[in-house]
């Protein structure tokens, strides 16, 4: 029963997210970059402010896998490496705290450009 009520909190709070993106490429003029862009720095604010770290307490995955949850990473590393080596930690600690992510979508997105042929989308 817990493991149920933590994946529903995941798919809402993640379907929600989505829900808000997709929101905002119906009624804006907004490319997906830039999308991406406010999700990152959504999650980046929150967290200078101390509340995405609620949301992922809450809703697990469904608040951490988002783009807005890599923002809320690099804050809040930034933040703990601040603490430990003073100022010089605001650079390091948020690379610090996201390498795995960056390094992972290096070797697959590289794993996938050799596998399939990359095209340009003609319209």
């Amino acid at each position: 029963m817990e493991l149920a009520l933590a994946l529903l909190k995941a798919f809402v709070v993640g379907g929600l997210i989505c829900v808000i993106g997709q929101l905002l490429i119906d009624y804006t003029h907004l490319t997906n970059g830039k999308i991406l862009v406010i999700f990152l720095v959504a999650g980046a604010i929150l967290q200078a402010f101390g509340l995405y770290e609620y949301l992922i307490k809450f809703a697990g995955a469904g608040a951490s896998v988002p783009i807005s949850g890599f923002g809320y990473a690099l804050v809040k590393g930034a933040v703990e490496s601040v603490k430990e080596m003073g100022p010089i930690g605001a650079f390091v600690g948020g690379l610090k705290a996201t390498a795995i992510g960056i390094s992972t979508a290096i070797v697959f997105g590289y794993a996938v450009a050799l596998i399939f042929k990359p095209r340009t989308k003609e319209m």
